[in-house]
């Protein structure tokens, strides 16, 4: 049970970001179809950023008692995916929370 703390950590931090933007309907809850494709663009450029490190000897998975072992591709574990995900879809609702704040101030 072990090897799916990282993951499940990533999934309760995605619900708890996807709890804030319904409750503001900062980014998907607002614009799912956007939101969507925004954040398909950034997991893309950061596993095409992932693909490279790992071609040059940059990048390596490492091991853990934490993680699935699953792997996508060599060194590119299923954590990584997700994380990506996480990474865009809460860089993009803290940037909306933030526009929201700043432009109700003004």
């Amino acid at each position: 049970m072990r090897q799916f703390l990282y993951l499940s950590v990533i999934l309760f931090s995605f619900a708890g970001i996807a709890m804030l933007d319904w409750r503001r309907q900062l980014a998907f809850f607002a614009h799912a179809r956007r939101t969507a494709l925004a954040v398909a663009i950034g997991v893309a450029f950061f596993i095409a950023w992932d693909i490279a490190g790992i071609s040059l000897d940059i990048f390596y998975a490492g091991r853990s008692p934490y993680v699935t072992g699953v792997m996508l591709g060599p060194e590119f574990p299923l954590e990584e995916l997700f994380f990506l995900t996480f990474l865009c879809y809460f860089s993009l609702v803290v940037y909306r929370f933030w526009e929201e704040i700043l432009c109700k101030r003004t």
